[in-house]
């Protein structure tokens, strides 16, 4: 790739933010003219490799904003898109980058091309997207998030990636252990950079792109777009090609949103049951994990297949009930706002907010796991009397004008809207996915007891060679197999004198703790630990 021009000096001060908001910002203007959009992906200068794979994957025709940006990114250019989730950002990046990439071969600990997004599950479905175009040019792909080993994941930094998807916590770890350097970075991208801001990652991001390539093409993509963004768009974007849907970034034509007025909590709960009950899947977001627990506690009582997702469950245990969401084992997702980004279901049609979400991008983005990539849905949302001023508020920030409704769990109109209907009333089971336990200290089934091991004690002297009693045998193979399991946890890094420095200091909101996994997925495995000293996950 041709060494781009060292920067400029860029402005310090921001851009007056425009009348319409005191948060939003006027989007900059690009002194260098874009290059025209492209009416298919066969137009861009792209290795056949990926042109094969987009057939492939039938990908057809490139969505509006892939067609604006990618003449643009492919050319180097820095870039800032503002579009609504689902609307195709990820191959709008991802495309350009690797197209760029192809070809080069990264150093141990040294990727080439850098894409931060803000949560663990956003990680994992941006890898899934880009995982069979970077198969197809040849180029490894790592993830680095919390709630896994953080020692697998330096293993494979050490092997060497060329694209490498991180959270900022997590990465900010590994760079510190010294398991990752970022000053050969070509392409930084920020994905969900609002999100991102929101929770509180702008020094860390400051940091990181700070040790980047100073020459490197920088692309950021947000939803909205507000002060935060401003600070990042004028520190560190070029001249950039601006790129922007309507400014809600929610309001599509395909996608309806209602507003239903439920008299009082009793109702409340007999609307979200027969909502949850209808003939597909929808997800119904919470505010707290023990009201999404409870919820699908009750949900299964009655007959819904569902499950509940949020930030207290491990890592492997959201991912297991995703899978089960998508295979249609499990119909209704009881989640809080750590499903409201960086999920993608193909084919969902419903998301019901059962508490109306406080901020306006949650509101968009929590709408935003249906009427994906170009599909319809419906969003509804629940409302007391007492949260009826707040909800309207919440409509005209995200610049939504729902059709609203009286409703009650009885009424015709609720099935017409959501596809609600009666529970069967026979309790159903849904496989909870459980953690796996640590194999040394695992209790024997039959007796409760762990496993008895050799005592490495010195024999009595009168012993003659003679075995310990049972009872003896096991208390001391329970001590050995604790020291095992401690000093494999320490092995991994699961104490901060390895490396878990993030594990006193950060939590990535919305998300288990960031801590936890930057002590080296220490719970990565299992249930977090209730013990004094130990982190519980957000």
């Amino acid at each position: 790739m041709p060494r781009r021009p060292q920067k400029p000096n860029r402005r310090t001060s921001s851009p007056p933010p425009s009348a319409s908001s005191p948060t939003e910002f006027r989007l900059p203007e690009s002194t260098t003219p874009a290059l025209p959009a492209v009416e298919d992906f066969a137009g861009l200068d792209m290795p056949a490799g990926l042109l094969k794979t987009l057939t492939a994957q039938g990908v057809t025709t490139p969505f509006p904003i892939q067609a604006a940006t990618l003449p643009n990114s492919l050319a180097g250019r820095d870039l800032l898109g503002r579009g609504r989730t689902g609307s195709g950002k990820t191959l709008a990046f991802g495309l350009a980058l690797l197209a760029r990439t192809a070809g080069l071969r990264a150093e141990p600990k040294a990727p080439l091309a850098l894409v931060l997004v803000p949560t663990r599950e956003l990680a994992q479905q941006v890898t899934d997207a880009l995982t069979p175009y970077a198969t197809a040019v040849n180029l490894r792909l790592a993830t680095v998030v919390g709630g896994l080993s953080i020692t697998k994941q330096a293993g494979a930094l050490r092997r060497g990636a060329e694209v490498l998807v991180a959270t900022p916590g997590r990465l900010n770890d590994l760079v510190e252990r010294g398991d990752c350097v970022l000053d050969h970075v070509r392409i930084t991208v920020l994905d969900e950079a609002d999100q991102m801001t929101d929770m509180g990652f702008l020094p860390q991001i400051t940091k990181l792109i700070q040790q980047v390539r100073p020459d490197g093409q920088r692309m950021l993509f947000s939803a909205t777009l507000d002060r935060n963004i401003d600070r990042l768009v004028q520190r560190f974007l070029t001249d950039p090609v601006v790129h922007s849907v309507d400014p809600s970034a929610g309001a599509v034509t395909t996608m309806e949103h209602h507003v239903l007025h439920v008299q009082d909590e009793t109702d409340k709960k007999a609307v979200t049951t027969r909502i949850a009950a209808r003939d597909g899947r929808v997800i119904l977001f919470l505010d707290t994990k023990r009201s999404a627990d409870r919820l699908a506690k009750r949900l299964l009582a009655v007959g819904v297949r569902a499950a509940a997702l949020h930030g207290g469950r491990s890592q492997p245990q959201r991912n297991r009930t995703l899978e089960q969401f998508k295979s249609g084992q499990v119909t209704a997702l009881v989640a809080t706002n750590v499903a409201a980004r960086g999920i993608h279901i193909d084919d969902l049609d419903l998301v019901v907010n059962v508490d109306p979400p406080t901020d306006h991008k949650d509101y968009l983005h929590r709408g935003g796991r249906t009427a994906r990539a170009g599909g319809s849905g419906s969003v509804v949302t629940l409302v007391l009397p007492t949260q009826k001023r707040d909800v309207t508020r919440l409509m005209s920030d995200a610049g939504i004008r729902p059709r609203t409704a009286r409703i009650m769990s009885s009424d015709a109109e609720l099935a017409t809207i959501t596809g609600a209907r009666e529970p069967s009333g026979v309790p159903v089971t849904i496989e909870v996915p459980q953690p796996a336990t640590p194999t040394a200290s695992r209790p024997d089934r039959k007796t409760g007891t762990r496993p008895a091991r050799p005592s490495r004690r010195r024999q009595p002297r009168n012993g003659g060679g003679g075995q310990a009693t049972t009872g003896a045998a096991t208390r001391t193979g329970s001590r050995d197999s604790d020291r095992r399991a401690t000093t494999e946890r320490r092995a991994s890094g699961g104490t901060p004198a390895t490396g878990g420095r993030g594990s006193a200091r950060r939590a990535e909101p919305g998300t288990a703790t960031d801590g936890a996994a930057g002590a080296g997925g220490r719970n990565s495995g299992r249930q977090p630990a209730s013990r004094k000293g130990r982190l519980h996950p957000r």
